[in-house]
This record gives C-alpha cells, sequence and structure tokens, in this order.
C-alpha cells in the first residue's frame, strides 16, 4: 500500500496567524477521507495544499510521491482531480457539458483550438453517463440545476482518471433530493476498489457518503481526531470540534448530528 498524500509538521501562515497548524497526516490510495469542521477551521487550505494550489510556510507536503518546493507542480497536477464551487464559477456558461468535461484532458476550461481523439469524448461520454448526465450532453453548463452542475464538475474531476480526487463541499446548496442523488452515486463511486484515494470537505455529517473510511475533524488549524470514521467520528470529537455539545446518531452507514438539548 503506498501513500497518496502526506503532511509532516505543516503550518501555513498568513498575516500573523496559523491557519494550518502543526498538521501531520497521511492518506493512504485505498482510503476515502472526509474533513470535517466549522468555518475557519482550515479545511479547504488543506485541499488547495493537496492540489498544489498552495505551499507551506513549513513542513513538508508529499503529493503522490512528489514534495511540494521540489517538483513541477504543472506536471503533478494533472494527476489530480478538484471539484469546487469556485472552479464552476469559471466555467463558460455556454459551455456544453460534453465540453466542460472533455477539457479537463487538456486541463482547460473552455473548447478552444485542442485537438481532441475519438477516444477521449468516448472517455467523456463514459463519465457522463456514470454520473447521470449523458442526457445533458449538449445542454449548455450554465442552464443546468445546482445539482446538475456539481455532477459535472465531479464527473470533469474523474474524467482524466486522477490518482487523488478532492471535493471541496460536493452537496452545499442542493435540495434534499439533489443531495441524495448525489450522495448515491459518490458513494457507489467510493465503494470501488478501482477509485483513487479521495479528499471530501464538508460542514455536515449528513453528507457524508455511505463507503467513505476515515474522517479528519479539524478546529482552528488544528486535528482533534483522525482515523477510522467507525471508531473516530464520535458525539465528543464532533462536540470538541464545532465547541458545543453534540449528539450523534447513525443508520445504514449514514450519520445525523445535533446539537446537545
Amino acid at each position: 500500500m503506498s501513500s497518496a498524500l502526506e503532511f509532516t509538521d505543516v503550518v501555513v501562515r498568513r498575516e500573523g496567524r496559523d491557519i494550518i497548524d502543526h498538521v501531520t497526516w497521511q492518506v493512504d490510495d485505498d482510503q476515502r477521507w472526509v474533513i470535517l469542521g466549522p468555518n475557519g477551521a482550515g479545511k479547504t487550505t488543506l485541499l488547495q495544499l493537496a492540489d498544489t494550489l498552495m505551499h507551506p510556510t513549513s513542513g513538508t507536503v508529499t503529493v503522490l510521491g512528489e514534495t511540494l518546493g521540489r517538483t513541477d507542480v504543472f506536471e503533478l497536477r494533472p494527476r489530480i482531480g478538484f471539484a469546487s464551487s469556485a472552479m464552476a464559477k469559471r466555467v463558460p456558461r455556454d459551455e456544453t457539458v460534453l465540453n466542460t468535461v472533455l477539457t479537463a484532458a487538456f486541463s482547460v476550461l473552455g473548447r478552444w483550438n485542442e485537438g481532441y481523439e475519438d477516444i477521449d469524448e468516448r472517455r467523456a461520454l463514459r463519465v457522463l453517463a456514470d454520473w447521470r448526465l449523458d442526457h445533458l450532453a449538449e445542454r449548455t453548463f450554465g442552464t443546468l440545476s445546482d445539482g446538475e452542475q456539481k455532477r459535472v464538475q465531479i464527473a470533469r474531476a474523474v474524467m482524466t482518471d486522477p490518482e487523488l480526487l478532492l471535493l471541496d463541499e460536493p452537496t452545499a446548496s442542493l435540495d434534499l433530493g439533489s443531495r441524495e442523488e448525489l450522495l448515491a452515486l459518490l458513494s457507489g463511486y467510493a465503494s470501488s476498489p478501482t477509485t483513487p484515494a479521495m479528499l471530501m470537505v464538508t460542514h455536515h455529517v449528513e453528507e457524508i457518503p455511505v463507503g467513505f473510511t476515515h474522517v479528519l475533524l479539524m478546529r482552528e488549524g488544528r486535528i482533534v481526531a483522525a482515523g477510522p470514521i467507525a471508531e473516530t467520528l464520535t458525539a465528543d470529537a464532533l462536540s470538541e470540534a464545532f465547541g458545543m455539545p453534540i449528539v450523534l446518531s447513525s443508520e445504514d452507514g449514514r450519520y445525523a448530528a445535533r446539537a446537545a438539548s
């Protein structure tokens, strides 16, 4: 078993404040991690480090065997899939769904003068079908619902068969039906033995897909708890992370949390 991601005593300091505070953490290539914590805990910053969009102030970040600061990140980034709302805002509104996914092959947003082979288009269509989007292939991205746009982002992220997949709040803002549809798809994807290592940021335990194996709980840039989800996701750990007494329940691999009375 190999490591997809390693943080060793990592600090990210901005304006005199440590937004990542001496984090040591490892993700193996067969693990699917959910990262939980309140706003400002440092969750998205962790993903930016993992996606090579940011370098640590101190400490060592190793992504897919390459150490940041000692490798060409432009060669490393195509091996990483990343889906986020920020990226969705950069997709041209008049781009077709098929082209939005297809252009991942060249790591560009917006079809221009790239030359694609038949195998690229077949791959894109297959990925769209996997994420229940094939009927939308010729629709423009700007006409899609929030739930459809979220699925297109993920389809684009997996188009290139990444070795590490990063999802930043993939179910945020979705209605109940759209959220449950996406969680079911993520559960199926996470459960496949051929799926790459995955990191998913969320604020809510209700949004953890079945099939995710590990959890990282954060508060103020520090790790509160990290490990296998069945052992680590507890009411005590959630209470510490969110700074208030939490009651946690689970059923059929899904979780629910609320403030203690």
